[in-house]
């Protein structure tokens, strides 16, 4: 499986990304300390899923479109997608997917999904081109699940690390509800005082930490002071942080779309951060992790 990796590289870091979902696994500073998480599998094998068709998980694992039911796993199927390479360079790699008889089976939109990696300096730039190649509006939505090392290599202790987030998010957030993955109709307190977020692993134990009203396209993880990471999201509204408690990892997932909420019954064009595509038009979702102090 090694082989299959593509690796892209400047004089700040290294990435490898995997065809198979166009999943990146490894990200690392250019004395090759790795900024990710390890995938020890008795937390996650998941290292940066790509989140589409839709984000999150859909009520019974089905969707409606036109009074027909399609099933639908969580998060998508395009993590379970062998990817086409489309282009490739020493410092960036652009992957493919494209709608087949597979995909129309669970998804009957013909869409074309470009996932593109770049490394410039000490920053690593991701940016997802979603194309509808259709003749009728095509739903969708779209999100990143990348898990950072959780404590990153640059000292200090799991518990001195914090999200700071670029704007104060004193909104109220959004959690998991009764129905597994699905989200709670009632809001939670922030747990942000001002920009500040100190994370413990108790705080996943409900599930992930959603942000829909969101202030910030931007944030730092690490611990203050030393050196981090800037992780920038210009066009996604939400976020998600989590973690399966007690792992090494924090997953930062900028989100355009988010799963069912508890109950829901509505068609897809309901469904919370649906976005339309309308035929031949593009949307363009840009990720930047860059090594920061």
């Amino acid at each position: 499986m090694a082989d299959d990796f593509i690796s892209i590289a400047s004089n700040g870091l290294s990435a490898s990304i995997h065809p198979l979902g166009a999943e990146l696994w490894s990200f690392k500073d250019a004395d090759g300390r790795e900024l990710m998480t390890d995938a020890d599998p008795r937390w996650w094998t998941g290292h940066a899923p790509l989140l589409f068709p839709f984000v999150g998980r859909s009520r019974n694992d089905a969707y409606r479109f036109e009074g027909r039911e399609y099933p639908m796993p969580q998060h998508g199927f395009a993590r379970r997608e062998k990817f086409a390479v489309a282009e490739r360079s020493a410092d960036a790699v652009t992957f493919r997917l494209e709608a087949d008889a597979e995909t129309r089976a669970a998804y009957p939109f013909d869409f074309r999904l470009d996932m593109r990696f770049l490394v410039e300096g000490r920053t690593l730039r991701m940016t997802a081109t979603v194309a509808n190649r259709g003749g009728t509006d095509m739903p969708f939505s779209f999100g990143y699940h990348p898990a950072f090392a959780w404590p990153l290599p640059y000292g200090g202790t799991a518990e001195e690390h914090r999200v700071l987030f670029e704007k104060a998010e004193p909104a109220p957030i959004r959690k998991v509800g009764d129905e597994p993955g699905l989200i709670a109709l009632e809001s939670a307190p922030s747990p942000v005082e001002g920009k500040i977020l100190a994370p413990t692993h108790a705080m996943f134990e409900g599930d992930a930490l959603i942000w829909n009203r969101l202030e910030s396209r931007s944030l730092f993880w690490g611990v203050p002071g030393r050196t981090g990471l800037r992780i920038d999201f210009p066009d996604t509204p939400w976020l998600g942080l989590w973690q399966k408690p007690g792992a090494p990892y924090l997953c930062v997932e900028p989100w355009a779309g988010m799963a069912d909420p508890v109950g829901f019954t509505g068609d897809v064009w309901e469904k919370q951060g649906i976005m339309r595509l309308a035929p031949g038009g593009e949307r363009r979702f840009r990720m930047d992790v860059g090594i920061a102090g």
